[in-house]
């Protein structure tokens, strides 16, 4: 047998007394796909980020086709043939592709005959990896599928055999995500060897030879794909058994809780962000918003939750609500019974210095139960968090915690406790298992549905094409701006959803779905482009 393209053997790293990786071996083999999964805080984005040169080892020892390799830093792991991208793109966006591509890895001073060369090698990878990119395109101008190719041009071009891939399709459309497995299947063809780093079960199982699991910074498992299961898979990162699918009975629908009519929203720039927006969602039914991100749907929210001024229609239980109230007006959304889980957690949810406590008052501090006469009543708002708290199964249980010391998966469960447990008419879901792993999303789903089956409406916004169909009771997809269509769950797939989330309502029979909707974005403006 041929060496292992990389071997680690007995790495280990903390960080202060947090110890992220204890002791990690594991052998990936030239010529495959080796996938890496395991909870949040598992341990893996550190040991990547170890073999790529970010962080150095407390100990243990790293050897590259064979031979033990010393990698003090990025260019040392670009010099032995390693190459990341990761789930954030590093390119500058108001260079060409051309340029991003040359940065860093210029043949002289002069520029002219590095830019000539990489343009005749970048012709020649694209045909040979299907990897097809405008050279003179402005990475701004380009949407998130072609920057991801931008990014695996510019690992191929610095000479990578060895790729690292960290969580790849988080912001493509089906379509796209296809693409991209049918790009690392050529490129494992000519000899590449991939490491996929995902949480999600399917592409582990539809494109990987072999997966490693991580539990809390040990590696309990390798395993060959073909022999293993998703439910296996689960229960290695868990240390349980984990429901992979979501038990919930057909809708009881009542009144229409909210009506929205004719939205329209144009921001600052004078970009219109929302045109002509209508749908409605009622008791007892959770609607889901399925789309690429920067489509439309965080202005949305922001739009439902009062956070952004807009012009058209919005009712709630048949009252109008006022649009033109923008940034101040997301006290009088909750008092009329409006709860809102925002996309961004951290930015938008929780400050991440102030304790649970304080964060699960937030918005809701004027409540008599969390006043005693003029003041705050600190201790009620404790007690009432340590309750929110055990319900949702919040580690550590400590209301005195700050929200930068919870997992994310806890960060996000903070956030749903405060809200849900206001006994919303609507509540307004964004990402809501963005970033957290498989078992806090299982209980995050379980919460959703209780929800709904108490009878309260659910606007849930997701790029998660799985969990908008498994949750969602009715879909609709937002594309540029605009509704693209609805469809029921059970009468449609994640293929025709996909189609829509790239703006086309059919597909010529004469091409490959893939083509055609690369057509389609190509003159399709700011639709792929990267969300908020």
């Amino acid at each position: 047998m041929s060496d292992p393209a990389i071997e680690l053997k007995g790495i280990s790293k903390a960080f202060g007394a947090v110890q992220a990786n204890k002791d990690i071996s594991i052998r990936v083999m030239p010529g495959t796909i080796h996938g890496i999964i395991g909870e949040n805080g598992a341990g893996k984005s550190t040991l990547m980020s170890i073999l790529y040169g970010f962080y150095k080892a407390d100990k243990g020892e790293i050897f590259v086709g064979g031979k033990k390799t010393v990698i003090p830093d990025s260019q040392a792991a670009i010099a032995a043939g390693i190459g990341m991208v990761f789930q954030h793109f590093k390119l500058v966006e108001n260079f060409t592709v051309l340029e991003n591509v040359v940065l860093g890895a210029e043949d002289s001073a002069m520029l002219k005959p590095s830019l000539t060369r990489a343009r005749r090698e970048l012709k020649a990878l694209a045909a040979e990896y299907e990897l097809n990119v405008d050279p003179d395109a402005v990475v701004e101008d380009i949407g998130v599928g072609m920057q991801q190719r931008v990014e695996i041009l510019k690992a191929l071009y610095r000479g990578a055999d060895i790729l690292i891939l960290d969580e790849p399709t988080g912001v493509l459309t089906p379509a796209e995500a296809d693409h991209l497995f049918r790009i690392l299947d050529g490129l494992k063809r000519e000899g590449k060897t991939i490491i996929l780093i995902t949480h999600k079960l399917r592409e582990i199982m539809d494109i990987t030879d072999t997966v490693s699991v991580m539990r809390r910074g040990e590696m309990t498992a390798t395993v060959k794909t073909s022999e293993t299961s998703p439910a296996e898979l689960a229960e290695l990162m868990v240390g349980r058994k984990v429901l992979l699918r979501i038990e919930k009975s057909a809708p009881a629908l009542g009144e229409v809780i909210l009506d929205v009519k004719d939205l329209n929203v144009t921001d600052d720039k004078g970009v219109h962000r929302l045109k002509n927006v209508s749908f409605q969602v009622r008791a007892g039914e959770i609607l889901g918003i399925a789309g690429v991100a920067g489509n439309g749907q965080s202005e949305l929210l922001e739009v439902l939750g009062g956070y952004e001024k807009a012009t058209g229609t919005i009712t709630l239980r048949g009252q109008t609500i006022d649009l033109t109230g923008g940034k101040s007006d997301g006290q009088s959304r909750r008092r009329r019974g409006i709860a809102h889980v925002p996309e961004d957690r951290q930015r938008e949810g929780l400050i991440m210095d102030y304790h649970a406590w304080e964060n699960v008052a937030f918005g809701y501090h004027h409540d008599a139960r969390y006043r005693k006469g003029l003041l705050m009543d600190n201790a009620a708002i404790k007690a009432d968090t340590a309750g929110k708290m055990k319900r949702f199964d919040v580690r550590p249980p400590d209301p005195n915690l700050a929200a930068k010391n919870f997992s994310g998966g806890n960060q996000q469960k903070i956030v749903l406790a405060r809200e849900i447990e206001r006994n919303p008419d609507l509540l307004l879901v964004g990402q809501p298992t963005r970033g957290v792993d498989i078992g806090a999303i299982e209980f995050i789903h379980e919460q959703i549905v209780a929800l709904r089956d108490q009878g309260k409406a659910i606007l849930l916004v997701s790029v998660e094409l799985e969990e908008i169909l498994a949750l969602s009771d009715r879909v609709a997809v937002m594309f540029d701006g605009q509704i693209m269509g609805e469809r029921l769950p059970g009468e449609t797939d994640e293929k025709e959803l996909g189609l829509l989330m790239a703006g086309m309502t059919d597909v010529p029979t004469d091409k490959p779905v893939h083509e055609a909707v690369e057509e389609q974005l190509a003159h399709a403006g700011t639709g792929d482009k990267r969300g908020s």
